[in-house]
């Protein structure tokens, strides 16, 4: 397993992290599978895990401390504070005292410690953001006294989809050491502004979704389906779908590629030391 420079933090973390949405509840999901993969990708050389309290109420953060325990290998972990409304994504019009207020992103970094069972939290992060917040001394006084206390090491955020410039105010308070952004071969709109600015200024990049929620595995059908209730019936609605199979057979020649033109490839993604990948629904 191959590592990247984790931005100014300077942690050496693995070029593949693991995303746990799935270890949350998702239909199909099962508890000792989830541990026995864990298991796996830490045998494996990863070493960098994103969790979150809302995948299943501090489920898959559970699982992780767990798992870090039973296998005692050094690992870095990151999870994400819920907005306090519990809406997903952060709109303009939601008031920071309703998604970020101080003692809600205390009261939440206290839950993940006590379901990861550690002592600090490598990297807490904002699952939702709107840059209307980015001004509000609040959040910021909150993740600084947590960093000053060592509850938190760092503090990243994640961007909401199709908005990827809608963090760069908050970047310029100098609090934020990353960013997780969608970015894959059908979203590269974080190339325009998102990531010249994290590589000028230090700040580390998660490259979320980096197989357009499954489509990108070669394994979805048309006739692909999913249990009643569960959310990729809604993002691969049968229209979507359609559009979103069409867009990945048209990418089947690059399959084709020839060994040294892989190679090139590859050696041109090394050079972005600091994007990480976390495959994370």
């Amino acid at each position: 397993m191959r590592t990247r420079t984790f931005g100014r933090t300077g942690w050496q973390v693995s070029e593949i992290g693991y995303g746990m949405w799935g270890m949350g509840g998702w239909t199909g999901s099962d508890d000792q599978q989830s541990l026995e993969a864990l298991e796996r990708a830490l045998a494996l050389g990863c070493n960098f895990f994103d969790t979150a309290w809302a995948y299943g109420q501090g489920k898959s953060e559970t699982l992780l401390g767990q798992a870090l325990r039973a296998n005692r290998q050094a690992a870095y972990v990151a999870t994400k504070i819920p907005p306090k409304n519990m809406k997903w994504p952060g709109k303009a019009e939601y008031r920071i005292q309703d998604t970020y207020p101080p003692d809600h992103i205390r009261e939440y970094t206290e839950k993940s410690l006590q379901f990861l069972g550690r002592p600090a939290i490598d990297l807490q992060q904002f699952h939702v953001w709107s840059d209307t917040w980015a001004d509000d001394d609040g959040w910021q006084r909150a993740v600084d006294d947590l960093k000053r206390e060592g509850l938190v090491h760092a503090v990243g955020i994640s961007v909401n989809r199709w908005e990827a410039s809608n963090v760069l105010r908050a970047l310029e308070t100098g609090l934020i050491d990353s960013v997780q952004v969608v970015y894959n071969v059908f979203d590269q709109a974080p190339e325009d502004q998102l990531l010249p600015y994290c590589e000028a200024h230090g700040i580390a990049v998660i490259a979320r979704v980096p197989f357009d929620e499954g489509s990108l595995t070669g394994t979805l059908t048309i006739d692909s389906k999913w249990p009643e209730g569960d959310w990729r019936n809604t993002y691969f609605n049968r229209e979507h779908l359609a559009a979103t199979l069409a867009r990945v057979d048209r990418l089947s020649p690059l399959a084709a590629q020839s060994q040294p033109e892989r190679l090139n490839a590859r050696n041109r993604t090394a050079q972005m030391s600091a994007i990480i990948t976390s495959v994370n629904g």
